[in-house]
């Protein structure tokens, strides 16, 4: 049959809506551009920034210009009132569902003879939008609100000698602002003026790095008291988000001299955030504000992560997308098939008009491709995106309230930082976990000492001589003096502060329990293992260090230089001066660092301790000295000053000057401080390699004491192949080192992988382990030949996959990221976890598609940088095995049902056309095609895939292998994808054929009347209404309250409506089609008879199935548990 149509107005609407697309496109583009401008874009452009110190002018002759900078207000926030709106929308359209449903709607709205009204792809699109606009606009009122109290916060400002309260946005650089003990510092300060008398000030900066240690800043040098006269000007580096670096020098100006300059580094910086403690009063000039701050530059957006599981949720759009394309082409084709007929084009009660006669025929059976396009575009699930939204934030609550994962000693559980991959927990294949604060427990404990090759063990017993114990020799008067160098090298090399050093502290004895600050715990460790053996550290007052030595007299040494640790040289070293006019250096630092910067001689008598204490799982450190004659000091004095001063590569330099100076040293001795397994290190790892999830150590440590932590956390067993990859093997063969790599990977490779044997239920019968080092792994990775490289890349990939761990030791951050980068990036991408507790893991954590970060010693930047943060290793077990597993499970179901409940839908649709002619009539009415996804069957789904836990989490825990069952994303493959889609066809053709055959039946009322096709609709709609909530009840094995009022629930609402919708006209609409046509379906025996028998047929062959299947496996131990925890209250899931 034909159809009025206004065809002349659709090329005019096509054209409508592309103008309309571009228009709002490039409109919210140049909002977003117009967003992202900088205040302090001039400034980019040089490498440095002068600062005028109180805003005064520098010498008399040189003209004064007040420079921009940014103000110091923070903006956090990511909408303002005025660009919510479309930038919102923006980001919105990006999503394909949600753009595709915009075009329909569009289409709708602007042609006249859409086979349905815009309402029913409006409202639900419109109801999306809205409720993800309310989401994310909630969500930055709360940005704009904690904005707001930073930007109003008071503080004080010096100008022209008065103390001046301002709101902290209104600071500008160059302004100098005094801050009070436990107040946080509005802006990034230069440390000018100190309440303390030796110039320093102590922070705690918790909320950049979680570092809850004090760390010592200084004031710079040669500044003047009276902060009114001082007349000066900094010269810096640009903005840079590093928190630890910073690179100035300072210009005071004095009446008629020369200006004084002096080098300003990170120990002068305070950074905003951080807070002042111990300390009565500073007073800082600003040197970088608002957002190019530290700690503003640092709240950047990590990259978006995708999970697994959206992207199956795109491939199934597509593939839906096909099938509605299908859809829409066969019907159209059919359409014009069946016209070709005789009298079926134009049949005489439908003539067409002249109009319609002179239309372009291959426009008409594009603008019917679009009719067939509206009609069926429901098998495209819009909600189904805010449905998983909800189910993802509201299920990362059960994670944050999961009781579990409280830990009482930092008072403090789980955190969840982003709740888009909680299903990603369920599907981890590799685990790369850092050893120290996260295996261990960083909380360090010294244990012995070894002196020129002699080893000496501590007894707390009063017996002993000076507390020492000596286990390998006896005690000479050289070697005492021997100890006592040694003793006062742990005393004096390192940067511990003492908390409160007052006289009455000095006459305690050394035995007595001191409070230390400190950066590293493995510092104070130190300390305290030299207060033990009788010499303790009083503190630094003024560049002086005191010493109670065991004599019970205080020694005094000026503190000259610190030689920084860092990463790379892996040691640190200080110079001082003894009363006596002696210039000593002590250095300490790992045994790689410090052995080739000593005499060789003296090596052999530690190596074999340092071994042994290694192996033990110890932490060694190796302690060296040397004196420096006045030449050699005033030499390493100069150009450790010129280095300091510089603006351009100081770290080179600086590195430089410190390799001159610590040359030729004399070794003394080593320590050994144990840092214990974290609780249940062991069995959580267990768990882990049980579940079918390969291990792999990445860590900065020497090899043997990280060897040692794998066998305690039983990653290696006493049955496993160790299969070495370090320096130290690749030099044995006697050949170049490259040669010898090549030699080595071919022979581990056909150990590990060619010459195996099958894995037969996940189980080998030979167990290999991998070590490998930092150099060598980077000759691995940065071969000379980019085809051995390659080749290299390859084999050592195959054969990690091939061991039940891997322990990659000597790694540095970059290394780190490489590695979890390139197994990413292997074949079958698996899916990886990275989990650390300091700042060297983040770029292993953000590399990764799961980042957990741990509440750990070193920091919070792991934390900070993570996507789920857990206070012990222990929780990493319930995190994946319970939570990832049930997450995973409920959300695929969740989309396996979506898809399936609206091909349910759809197909009766679809099949209808074939006996209306093609005419695009609906099966259903508006209303019902509006609230199917909204109302009648979103909240069943939305509880169950809250809620349901098919297995208890009890024996999720205690069988660790259930958790295979799910892995590489075994319910989201095609397999189960085509079985839903074929459950779905079956459902649909069980329900457009089932009622067609009652319609056999002429008359199905008492009274004789027949029914129409709007009733015909309303029973198929009732019988797939009931089905698809039936069948996922059926689905259900956690049955709760809530489960019951959502399911049971729906139904009742869907016949309360479908009453009210029909027993009342409505004024607003033109035409009320289903205006008692349910409550006269009810009055039908037959149509109840059918709706019943119906939705018996639909589900029968699930009953059956699951009636006479047999539970196999772990499925069968959970029947008991389940029907006792059938009727548990939401909050089991804690």
């Amino acid at each position: 049959m034909s159809q009025p149509s206004h065809v002349e107005r659709r090329p005019v609407c096509l054209w409508l809506l592309t103008w309309f697309l571009n228009a709002f496109f490039f409109q919210t583009l140049g909002l977003c551009l117009q967003d992202c401008e900088c205040l302090g874009g001039d400034e980019r452009r040089v490498d440095s920034r002068t600062i005028f110190v109180g805003h005064r002018s520098g010498p008399n002759n040189e003209a004064f210009i007040p420079p921009k900078f940014c103000d110091n207000r923070i903006v956090s926030s990511k909408y303002t009132v005025w660009n919510f709106l479309p930038k919102n929308l923006f980001e919105q359209f990006r999503r394909i569902a949600n753009f595709y449903f915009l075009i329909i709607f569009l289409v709708q709205v602007m042609t006249v003879d859409t086979p349905t009204s815009p309402v029913t792809s409006g409202l639900p699109l419109f109801f999306v939008i809205t409720v993800t606009a309310i989401k994310q606009g909630y969500e930055d009122w709360l940005r704009h609100k904690a904005d707001s109290e930073v930007n109003k916060y008071p503080v004080t400002v010096l100008e022209d000698g008065r103390r001046i309260r301002k709101e902290s946005e209104k600071i500008k650089v160059g302004d100098v602002v005094e801050v009070e003990e436990d107040e946080t510092f509005p802006c990034d300060l230069i440390l000018l003026q100190s309440s303390r008398d030796d110039g320093t000030c102590f922070v705690t900066t918790a909320s950049l790095d979680g570092e809850s240690n004090h760390k010592t800043h200084y004031t710079v040098p040669d500044a003047e008291k009276d902060l009114e006269t001082l007349n000066a000007t900094i010269e810096c580096e640009q903005p840079q988000p590093d928190l630890y670096k910073f690179v100035g020098r300072m210009h005071i100006y004095r009446n008629n001299q020369e200006p004084t300059v002096r080098s300003v580094g990170p120990e002068n910086l305070l950074l905003k955030g951080a807070t002042l403690k111990n300390t009565q009063k500073i007073s800082g000039v600003a040197v970088y504000t608002g957002m190019e701050t530290k700690m503003a530059l640092n709240y950047q957006g990590k990259s978006q992560k995708r999970s697994a599981v959206e992207k199956s949720i795109n491939a199934f759009l597509l593939v839906y997308l096909c099938i509605l394309v299908s859809k829409a082409l066969v019907c159209t084709t059919l359409k014009y098939v069946w016209q070709s007929k005789p009298g079926q084009d134009e049949p005489w009660y439908n003539e067409k008009t002249q109009r319609e006669k002179d239309t372009n025929q291959y426009l008409k059976m594009f603008t019917d491709f679009l009719s067939f396009m509206v009609l069926f575009n429901f098998i495209i699930p819009v909600s189904m995106y805010v449905t998983v939204e909800m189910q993802k934030f509201l299920g990362s609550l059960f994670i944050t309230w999961d009781k579990d994962f409280f830990d009482p000693e930092i008072k403090e559980g789980a955190l969840v930082n982003t709740s888009d991959l909680n299903e990603e927990l369920g599907q981890v294949e590799y685990v790369f976990t850092d050893k120290t604060g996260t295996l261990t427990q960083n909380n360090m404990e010294f244990i012995e000492c070894c002196i020129d090759g002699i080893q000496y063990s501590y007894h707390d017993n009063s017996s002993e001589v000076d507390g020492f114990c000596v286990t390998d020799g006896p005690v000479s008067k050289l070697q005492q003096r021997r100890e006592e160098l040694f003793l006062r090298a742990l005393c004096l090399c390192h940067t511990v502060q003492v908390k409160e050093s007052t006289e009455q502290e000095v006459l305690q004895p050394p035995q007595e329990q001191r409070g230390f600050i400190a950066s590293s715990p493995d510092e104070v460790a130190l300390v305290k293992g030299a207060m033990r053996y009788g010499f303790t550290f009083l503190g630094l007052e003024s560049k002086t260090m005191k010493i109670l030595n065991s004599n019970n007299d205080i020694e005094m040494y000026e503190l000259l230089h610190v030689l920084n640790f860092d990463p790379v040289r892996r040691r640190m070293s200080v110079i001082v001066r003894s009363r006596s006019g002696e210039t000593l250096l002590f250095c300490k630092g790992a045994d790689s660092s410090i052995f080739p910067r000593v005499r060789q001689e003296e090596v052999e008598r530690i190596r074999m301790h340092v071994e042994r204490n290694a192996t033990e799982g110890y932490r060694t450190l190796c302690v060296a000295y040397k004196y420096l004659s006045a030449d050699e000091y005033a030499q390493a004095d100069a150009g450790l000053r010129e280095a300091r001063l510089a603006l351009q590569d100081r770290d080179e330099k600086l590195m430089a000057v410190y390799n001159q100076v610590e040359t030729d040293m004399s070794l003394i001795g080593a320590t050994a401080v144990e840092d214990r397994l974290q609780e249940q290190a062991a069995e959580t790892m267990e768990a882990l390699q049980g579940a079918g999830m390969k291990v792999w150590v990445l860590t900065g440590d020497k090899m043997e004491t990280a060897k040692s932590t794998c066998y305690a956390c039983r990653l290696f067993q006493r049955n496993t192949e160790l299969l070495e990859l370090t320096v130290r093997t690749l030099e044995d063969g006697g050949r170049r080192r490259e040669e010898r790599l090549h030699e080595l990977l071919i022979e581990y490779h056909k150990k590990a992988v060619q010459d195996a044997p099958p894995v037969r239920a996940g189980v080998t019968s030979q167990d290999y382990g991998f070590i490998i080092d930092g150099a060598t792994l980077s000759m691995v990775l940065n071969s000379a030949s980019d085809s051995n490289s390659s080749l290299y890349k390859n084999l050592f990939l195959q054969i990690c996959q091939n061991c039940t761990a891997v322990l990659c030791c000597r790694m540095a951050p970059l290394q780190k990221a490489q590695i979890v980068k390139m197994v990413k990036n292997s074949k079958g991408s698996p899916i990886t976890l990275s989990i650390g507790d300091g700042a060297n893991d983040v770029s292993m954590i953000l590399e990764a598609h799961v980042g957990i970060g741990i509440k750990g010693k070193e920091g919070r930047q792991a934390v900070r940088n993570s996507d789920y943060a857990i206070p012990k290793l222990k929780h990493l077990k319930k995190l994946l095995l319970a939570h990832g597993h049930l997450y995973y499970v409920r959300i695929a179901h969740l989309v396996q049902y979506f898809f399936y409940k609206n091909l349910c839908f759809i197909l009766p649709q679809f099949l209808y056309q074939f006996f209306c002619g093609y005419s695009q009539q609906p099966l259903y009415d508006a209303a019902y095609l509006t609230m199917y996804n909204i109302c009648f069957t979103s909240m069943p789904i939305l509880a169950y895939s809250l809620l349901e836990q098919h297995i208890c989490i009890g024996a999720l825990l205690d069988n660790a292998t259930l958790y295979r069952q799910i892995a590489k994303n075994a319910m989201l493959r095609w397999g189960p994808f085509i079985y839903w889609t074929l459950l779905g066809t079956f459902h649909g053709l069980v329900f457009f054929f089932g009622v067609r055959f009652l319609f056999s039946n002429p008359a199905l009322q008492d009274n004789g009347q027949v029914f129409g096709n709007w009733s015909y609709g309303t029973i198929v709609f009732t019988v797939l209404v009931f089905t698809v909530t039936l069948k996922l009840a059926l689905d259900t094995r956690h049955w709760t309250w809530i489960n019951h009022f959502v399911i049971w629930g729906s139904l009742a609402f869907y016949v309360f409506f479908s009453f009210f919708w029909g027993g009342i006209i409505w004024p607003f609409l033109r035409q009320q089609r289903l205006y008692f046509v349910f409550a006269n379906m009810l009055s039908s025996v037959s149509a109840w008879l059918v709706i019943i028998l119906l939705i018996l047929l639909s589900l029968l062959p699930e009953i059956l199935f699951g009636v006479f299947r047999k539970p196999r496996g772990p499925h069968s131990r959970q029947v008991k548990l389940k029907q006792t925890h059938t009727h548990t209250h939401i909050f089991t899931l804690l």
